[in-house]
């Protein structure tokens, strides 16, 4: 099946082959969007289903609401998916061709035109056009210790769409879509065809986090979260919220940087209105992804009072040197985002060609505690399997359990 086929028949729930069959289903839709009317987190889970949603329509049922959400389902249609498309838009230079991967399935080519247009032109080494152009070198350098889940996802698997590591918190793998394909994304060989497809579906896991009373944190991940439609974000909130020993959420997104647009109205009310005390972690690596539009979806954010953090992945080629992760954390700083995580690549296949050593990171940490002010220096950690924490990488190359 070719790449184009591939998005008419794929579910929306089911990772990176979902946007076109999605969103097509979605231009033809006539109904509003059934979340329309507020209702209190009171209300019971089934008059809620009965209400609002049918739970056994695909997580993907078509939802209309105002002219904004309609725009930032079209951004992701027009993405660019074609190498050759974007190696012409943006004039790379011909010697360069060869070294591109045309055939990168099942993990194609994915780039938003709000991310295109912040590249520069001619430049291959553009720290934003490296994060997404698929290389030859990913099939061709695959050393040992690199793996398809590479921070143990499986193991911590104890219910279809949840993934329970660390002690108080638990992970729903919402969707599997992206607006983005980054090239060093350790769920990319994820299977996402496993987990929930429609709201029904969702119940074991929701029972799973009812059962738990140690859990008080429940972190909304994918693929990214925002992909789904607000109906459904708000079915899966308001389920949450019913939960009496959960106490926050977490929702890790990187739409805001690829579809500024994507921060609606209507988003921001959904988000609003739970009892349940939220906090967003975007995904920024370089300063360059950062815009006016960008600004302007986190200024929406911060009217939430959600804190509204950042986490980064160290790549080689993208931010490996302590200049730029010094001018990225000015830039989050301007933009009212705290710097939070610093991670270290997780080893996953395909991505070795982003490798940097812990002692260069270690070592640009030290000059960004001299540069920048103790809250803007982030945290630099590696996660590894069955640990019970990240682990912080120290100056001093010791490491201790965060």
């Amino acid at each position: 099946m070719d790449h184009g086929s591939s998005f008419e028949n794929a579910d929306f729930s089911l990772g990176w082959p979902i946007c076109e069959a999605a969103f097509d289903s979605f231009a033809n839709a006539k109904s509003p969007l059934e979340s329309a009317n507020l209702r209190s987190v009171t209300e019971s889970s089934e008059a809620n289903k009965r209400n609002r949603v049918n739970p056994t329509a695909p997580f993907h049922t078509p939802a209309l609401s105002a002219p904004s959400e309609i725009d930032w389902k079209s951004v992701i249609r027009r993405a660019v998916r074609d190498p050759s498309v974007l190696a012409s838009r943006l004039e790379l230079p011909a010697n360069w061709i060869d070294l591109i991967s045309f055939n990168s399935k099942p993990f194609p080519l994915l780039v938003t035109e709000p991310f295109l247009s912040r590249m520069a032109s001619g430049d291959i080494h553009d720290p934003l056009l490296r994060q997404v152009l698929p290389m030859r070198e990913e099939e061709e350098n695959q050393p040992s210790g690199y793996s398809m889940d590479p921070v143990g996802d499986k193991i911590s698997k104890v219910e279809s769409g949840v993934l329970h590591k660390y002690r108080g918190r638990a992970l729903l793998i919402l969707t599997g879509a992206c607006a983005i394909h980054c090239r060093y994304c350790f769920r990319r060989h994820y299977p996402y065809q496993d987990e929930p497809k429609s709201l029904a579906a969702w119940q074991p896991a929701i029972e799973y986090l009812r059962r738990d009373a140690s859990i008080s944190e429940v972190l909304l991940s994918g693929g990214d979260p925002l992909m789904i439609t607000d109906d459904k974000l708000d079915w899966i909130i308001n389920e949450l919220s019913l939960i009496p020993h959960l106490r926050r959420i977490r929702l890790h997104t990187r739409l805001p940087i690829l579809v500024p647009n994507r921060i609606t109205e209507e988003l921001i009310v959904i988000l609003s209105r739970t009892r349940l005390k939220g906090t967003m972690v975007l995904h920024i690596n370089h300063p360059n992804e950062i815009d006016q539009g960008v600004e302007g979806a986190v200024k929406k954010l911060l009217r939430m009072g959600w804190p509204i953090l950042n986490q980064s992945v160290l790549l080689r080629g993208v931010n490996d040197s302590a200049a730029t992760l010094i001018s990225l954390s000015e830039r989050l700083l301007d933009a009212g985002v705290l710097p939070y995580y610093l991670h270290q690549l997780d080893p996953v296949l395909g991505a070795a060609h982003f490798y940097v050593p812990e002692s260069d990171g270690r070592r640009w940490i030290e000059e960004m505690k001299v540069a920048l002010p103790g809250y803007a220096v982030p945290r630099y950690v590696r996660e590894s399997p069955g640990q019970p924490s990240k682990t912080w990488i120290t100056g001093d190359g010791e490491a201790g359990s965060l």
